[in-house]
């Protein structure tokens, strides 16, 4: 259903630079209404408390394997994205996961044995640099209001990541993520369509946990996290039928599930 990006920077980043008032004194930041970078991407890592407003749009599933990451499909197939048009535009007003919005910049260590995060962009991304246009992100050699806004975004999507690992590995613990299939009978076809590779909540060990495991999970929201991505899994049929309604209709049945690694760095951050 979805594969593993090969690169060894996170997913849509083609390169990353230190920002610093020195280099980039005359940068400024600009916005867009054409996600180009998410065009051709059919699955996007979320976060955890993402899946109440992501659970209306996207199907939510984990990535295989070790490590998994909860994903928003897009698109059940590689290079798919049923929610951009030609143009890399949001076709409908739908949520826009985090992962999204913090391109190009994001938070990454400068020394590998440093515990200290600082604030990157990927140069190769229109959305940075010289011009007119924008809001600038320096004030003389002052990080400026926006960029202030910038790294609190970004180090706000930090937190969310490790509330996140902290998420599914309670799932783990208590064995609850198996391995997912989902079979799509479209008209005129003998055979359905067959979709593996991706991990989904196991609702039969769902209903043996504890109860004592089920109030703390009540309490502290875990539950309701569960639900929304349970609930969301109806929501992949109709990705399929916008595959079809679009001419993208599947051209093979089966694809690998993205493993799509969330920052695991716990650190400082700075502009």
């Amino acid at each position: 259903m979805a594969s593993a990006p090969q690169a060894n920077l996170p997913l849509f980043y083609q390169d990353l630079m230190p920002l610093n008032s020195r280099d980039h004194s005359g940068y400024k930041s600009r916005q867009t209404d054409k996600a180009t970078w998410l065009a051709g991407q059919h699955a996007v890592p979320l976060t955890a408390e993402e899946f109440p407003d992501a659970s209306r749009n996207y199907p939510i599933i984990f990535s295989a394997g070790e490590n998994s990451v909860p994903l928003a499909l897009m698109g059940l197939n590689e290079g798919i994205n049923v929610f951009l048009d030609d143009e890399s535009k949001l076709i409908e007003n739908v949520y826009v996961p985090a992962y999204v919005r913090r391109y190009p910049f994001l938070l990454a260590k400068l020394q590998p044995d440093s515990e200290e995060l600082s604030l990157c962009f990927d140069p190769s991304s229109n959305l940075v640099g010289e011009g007119d246009e924008g809001s600038a992100l320096f004030e003389g050699e002052s990080a400026s209001d926006a960029t202030k806004g910038l790294l609190e975004f970004c180090k706000q999507f930090e937190e969310a990541g490790h509330r996140t690992q902290n998420f599914v590995e309670e799932l783990e613990k208590h064995k609850l993520l198996m391995d997912g299939e989902v079979a799509i009978q479209q008209e005129g076809n003998d055979q359905p369509f067959i979709y593996r590779g991706f991990r989904m909540v196991d609702e039969a060990k769902l209903r043996e946990l504890r109860g004592d495991v089920l109030r703390t999970w009540n309490q502290n929201g875990i539950l309701a996290l569960v639900y929304a991505h349970l609930f969301s899994l109806q929501l992949i049929r109709e990705i399929f039928g916008r595959q079809v309604n679009q001419g993208k209709g599947p051209s093979a049945p089966d694809a690998p599930a993205p493993k799509a690694p969330e920052p695991k760095a716990k650190a400082k951050a700075k502009a």
